[in-house]
């Protein structure tokens, strides 16, 4: 646990610095079983690791209690609000909110037994759209309660959610469907899809003027462009050079995962039989091929550190952008590899979280 409040600010007293100015603390999150419910890879917990010592891991939160002889429930996404002060983790059985400041379970829900898959947080901390699991519909939800304020219903099955840095989108993959669904949070009304690209789309992300989402894309391995503000799409472009037969694990399709850096320079996605991470040049249209980084194992995610130097496949390194270094390894408290496709940064000042990243790696030119 972290040190109590009232001694972080006698310590800080103590060295002359006013409490707001506490140094920042970089602490990853990471839920396990976040490979399917695969805990040969981390166990089953949330793990919290200090960026700031080289990706130390601190301590592990236990999640959600099971039933007598059933496995951990997998964990379906990870989503964080300074504004809530909570951190909100799913499972193919419910939705639960932790308290940032202490890791206890505030609350938790199931809403139709259908729940729940990646779900995504409002900028202000108030709402979350929270994808059911094999159904047409998003529950909108009170992000400090859980409960139910409205649906939103899509064709397929809900899976993936991105709630814009602006707050005036929100952005919905299903599964089995081949278009990208774009969302009004004041109306909750779908106002636009782009699409349909060739097959049915899987992880996505979007440009910092959300004017441009890149697709992961069932079969290819590469990447798909889609316009926005048009709903078209631009372009479908694959790597170069890597065999395309193999099965890869759990997703179904090949390349499953894929990032746009901060600076949008980047753009990188996951080959999981491969065990690679491809990386486009996106400062040029169609994206093109750069380079390629090999990976301790397969790769179905990438998450982003908050100041963008750092990116995490969900294969357990962390990598520098710039330089495309390997800098570490994830390891739990057993010395075993640690592997999720939920993580994302959380800061802190003190007890106190200042700022939250997101399990999605997304463009921030504004």
């Amino acid at each position: 646990m972290r040190a109590p409040r009232w001694l972080t600010v006698w310590f800080a007293v103590l060295l002359g610095l006013p409490v707001e100015a506490q140094p920042v603390v970089h602490l990853i999150y990471a839920a396990v079983p976040g490979v399917g419910n695969d805990v040969q890879v981390g166990g089953a917990g949330i793990l919290v690791f200090d960026r700031n010592q080289g990706h130390k891991l601190l301590r592990r939160i236990p999640t959600l209690p099971t039933y007598t002889g059933e496995a951990p429930e997998p964990i379906k996404g990870i989503a964080a609000s300074v504004g809530s002060g909570l951190l909100y983790v799913s499972t193919t059985r419910r939705l639960a909110a932790f308290d940032l400041k202490t890791d206890r379970l505030v609350w938790q829900s199931g809403y139709d037994a259908d729940c729940c898959d990646r779900m995504a947080v409002s900028p202000d901390g108030k709402v979350l759209y929270v994808p059911s699991l094999g159904t047409p519909k998003w529950y909108v939800v009170d992000a400090h309660t859980g409960a139910v304020i409205t649906t939103v219903v899509k064709d397929g099955a809900a899976h993936n959610t991105i709630y814009s840095p602006s707050g005036e989108r929100v952005y919905l993959a299903s599964l089995g469907s081949p278009k990208l669904a774009i969302v009004d949070p004041r109306t909750n009304r779908i106002v636009r899809e782009v699409g349909p690209f060739s097959k049915q789309i899987r992880p996505f992300t979007i440009n910092g003027k959300e004017t441009i989402a890149y697709v992961s894309v069932n079969d290819l391995l590469g990447v798909g462009v889609g316009d926005m503000l048009t709903g078209k799409v631009l372009y479908e472009v694959s790597v170069p050079g890597f065999p395309t037969n193999a099965r890869p694990r759990g997703h179904g399709t090949i390349s499953h995962g894929v990032a746009l850096i901060h600076d949008e320079t980047e753009i990188w996605v996951a080959d999981g039989p491969n065990k690679h991470a491809h990386i486009f040049d996106a400062t040029v249209m169609p994206p093109k091929y750069k380079e390629s980084l090999q990976l301790r194992d397969e790769v179905s995610w990438f998450t982003c550190s908050i100041d963008g130097t750092l990116i995490y496949p969900s294969s357990g390194e962390v990598v520098d952008i710039k330089s495309k270094r390997i800098l570490a390894a994830l390891t739990d408290e057993n010395g075993r590899a640690v592997e999720t496709e939920k993580l994302l940064e959380i800061d802190f000042a003190g007890d106190r979280p200042v700022k939250a990243g997101d399990q999605f790696c997304f463009g921030e030119k504004r």
